[in-house]
């Protein structure tokens, strides 16, 4: 089950039934099966308040996953800064809608066992990124 919450923000405008389908989808072409699945989109001031608390990390971010995976089966909290998302597509210049699916479909990604911390990982998960969005 996927649920979708907020916390000091406006539930953006998703297709929850296609976006969770989506979810699905791009989570199977990995060899896995949603579990619990957690989205809560909050605002600059709360992921800031998250990204202290939990990983001890003093700045702001556009998503915060939290791993709770039980073999193939993906199971998380995600949090998404909407504020983060539509600075992002500024600055990127892309559509504030496409950088908040590229955000909700990045941290599925990382449950999928993606990373993009290290040397070249960047790459694969843009990579990967481009490739769920295209299933969309």
């Amino acid at each position: 089950m996927i649920t979708y919450s907020t916390d000091g923000v406006k539930m953006p405008d998703i297709k929850r039934r296609e976006t969770t389908a989506w979810i699905k989808k791009v989570a199977a072409s990995y060899g896995r099966k949603v579990g619990e699945i957690g989205y809560m989109f909050v605002n600059d001031e709360k992921i800031l308040e998250v990204n202290n608390e939990y990983l001890g990390h003093d700045y702001y971010t556009d998503i915060i996953t939290f791993d709770y995976d039980e073999g193939d089966v993906l199971n998380g909290d995600l949090v998404i800064s909407l504020d983060t998302v539509r600075t992002n597509a500024q600055q990127f210049g892309k559509p504030y809608n496409e950088e908040l699916h590229r955000v909700i479909i990045h941290g599925i990604l990382h449950l999928c066992g993606i990373n993009d911390k290290e040397p070249g990982e960047r790459e694969i998960m843009e990579a990967a990124e481009d490739k769920a969005l295209a299933m969309r």
